[in-house]
């Protein structure tokens, strides 16, 4: 049993059938399929069952693949710790962040990646802060940027920006000078659908106050939001950086408060996890980012 035959096996799971899996190795079809069958032979048990929409697992394959993925992410890390030995590691790293902070910092952030780390590769992958705080945790990410992330054992949070709130209304919408929580129960709102930071944030600091929002649609895209409150479908509750388009410079907004209701941007790590030179380096150039450019999700 070779590390590299898991490798084949956990991507033709991965994939669902023995072809998707040959492109993404890059290897061919008949080459992968006899690493299989000798990965088979070697253990005496059968592990995929071909279907007609591709492959299943077998009770001993799943069995395996628990297995499989564990020696292949401790060999992972043993190549990675072995590559801080040099001066500039190699390795991968996978960063993930909330769509409307990914848009406006990957650019910035490869590039310095780039500069200094030219031998490694950094993917940056987008979600929810709820779907990332859990790819995290699962160990599919080494790093993550969330958005007011509910306390966890399991990681360690570095706070990044901190970012008050604003009533955000269509275009010629007459605001007061300061809008006081109880009175955003008055206004049409345009919100984000749950599972999104700040719909739950609103709801954490709304709901024990007893203050229910006329909520007249929920759509998933913060851009899209703003969008329909451009349209004049209603309000809005977004933080300063969700509105640095030049479109959303016409849209009326408002302080909320007090008490001011406060979005945090954390960097967040796993505390089980040995954090490798790669992984604090990546951290440091997270750190050294203007979190308070225009972004959009």
């Amino acid at each position: 049993m070779e590390l590299r035959q898991l490798q084949y096996f956990v991507a033709v799971v991965d994939a669902g059938s023995f072809s998707r899996a040959a492109v993404v190795l890059d290897l061919a079809q008949p080459s992968l399929s006899r690493q299989i069958a000798l990965l088979e032979a070697d253990l005496g048990q059968r592990l995929l069952v071909r279907t007609g929409r591709g492959v299943t697992t077998t009770d001993a394959g799943e069995a395996l693949l628990v297995h499989a993925r564990a020696m292949l992410e401790i060999s992972r890390r043993a190549r990675d710790e072995l590559g801080e030995m040099e001066e500039s590691p190699g390795g991968r790293i996978v960063v993930g962040m909330p769509p409307r902070v990914a848009l406006g910092l990957s650019a910035p952030l490869i590039r310095r990646f780039r500069q200094r780390f030219p031998r490694a590769v950094i993917t940056v992958l987008e979600g929810l802060s709820v779907a990332l705080r859990e790819s995290l945790v699962a160990g599919r990410l080494d790093l993550a940027l969330l958005f007011d992330p509910a306390p966890s054992a399991q990681l360690s949070f570095q706070p990044l920006m901190r970012e008050k709130l604003l009533l955000v209304a269509p275009p010629r919408s007459k605001l007061p000078a300061r809008v006081g929580l109880p009175a955003l129960a008055s206004y049409p709102m345009v919100l984000p659908s749950a599972p999104n930071a700040i719909r739950h944030l609103l709801d954490s600091v709304l709901g024990p106050r007893r203050i229910e929002l006329q909520v007249l649609a929920e759509v998933g895209a913060v851009r899209t939001v703003l969008a329909l409150v451009a349209t004049g479908v209603g309000c809005t509750i977004l933080p300063e950086s969700a509105l640095g388009a030049d479109d959303d410079e016409a849209l009326p907004r408002a302080p909320i408060g007090p008490p001011a209701i406060w979005n945090a941007l954390v960097l967040a790590t796993p505390t089980a996890r040995p954090a490798t030179r790669l992984v604090r380096g990546t951290a440091q150039l997270l750190q050294e980012l203007d979190f308070r450019r225009p972004h959009v999700e």
